[in-house]
């Protein structure tokens, strides 16, 4: 087990820029997450949000800066390798597997674990409890569920990687309210567990709401950090992002 130093984040992203090849996406990004930390990243379209947690993921490398896991060094990694360090990823538009049933689905999040057979079963109970829709369409093919419950089985396929740092990529994108509240509702239950989590949302009012501490980013910057109630009491926050006159 890595003992960390007291003042080591869980992760640490130190000024880092990203490049799509000509184009610079993120200029100098900082930000950290301690254990047992909501941390969200806030931002409008092409303001670098996404960016930022791909690089954190391994799917993008960073040009300059570092980007740490418990004190190790992760920003030259492959994504599969970071995966394997601990961390679980619900990427933007879910990614599911569409001819696999919601079953098949969540069992490959257990991959990694696959020899922790009766933790693995208390799990899958678990993520049944929290979606029951799920358990209803346990053996339905994964691309016939509609938009909502497509993003509850990326959700449940993340909890059964029971990672350290859970990444979690727009959860809300193109979701009715109802089926965003559903999966808020979730997320507030893992925070309340314990659950290390990077969120990277559009929808601001909720992401602070569940965040312990933001980062707002705008065209590759980060323009403003701080405690969650802090950013939302924020007048250009409000203004810029919660709808406020």
């Amino acid at each position: 087990m890595r003992i960390l130093a007291k003042d080591t984040p869980f992760l640490l992203v130190e000024n880092i820029d990203v490049h799509y090849g000509a184009v610079q996406a993120l200029f100098g990004v900082s930000l950290y997450v301690q254990a047992g930390e909501v941390v969200s990243v806030l931002g409008g379209n092409a303001s670098g949000k996404s960016t930022t947690l791909k690089s954190v993921l391994g799917l993008v490398t960073p040009s300059s800066g570092r980007i740490e896991l418990e004190g190790r060094p992760i920003h030259r990694l492959a994504a599969p390798d970071v995966i394997d360090l601990g961390v679980a990823s619900v990427p933007e538009g879910r990614r599911i597997f569409p001819e696999m049933s919601v079953l098949e689905n969540l069992l490959m999040g257990a991959y990694p674990r696959r020899h922790e057979k009766e933790q693995i079963a208390k799990d899958l109970e678990e993520v049944f409890l929290s979606f029951p829709r799920l358990a209803e369409r346990r053996k339905q093919a994964a691309g016939t569920l509609s938009g909502g419950e497509q993003q509850m089985l990326a959700l449940g396929r993340a909890w059964l990687r029971r990672g350290k740092l859970i990444c979690i990529d727009e959860p809300s994108m193109g979701l009715s309210p109802k089926f965003v509240d559903m999966v808020y509702e979730v997320l507030f239950r893992w925070k309340a567990a314990g659950q290390t989590i990077l969120l990277v949302e559009q929808n601001a009012r909720i992401a602070l709401e569940l965040a312990d501490r933001a980062y707002v980013l705008q065209h590759g910057h980060v323009i403003l950090k701080g405690s969650a109630a802090d950013l939302a009491a924020d007048p250009m926050v409000q203004k810029a992002y919660l709808g406020a006159a």
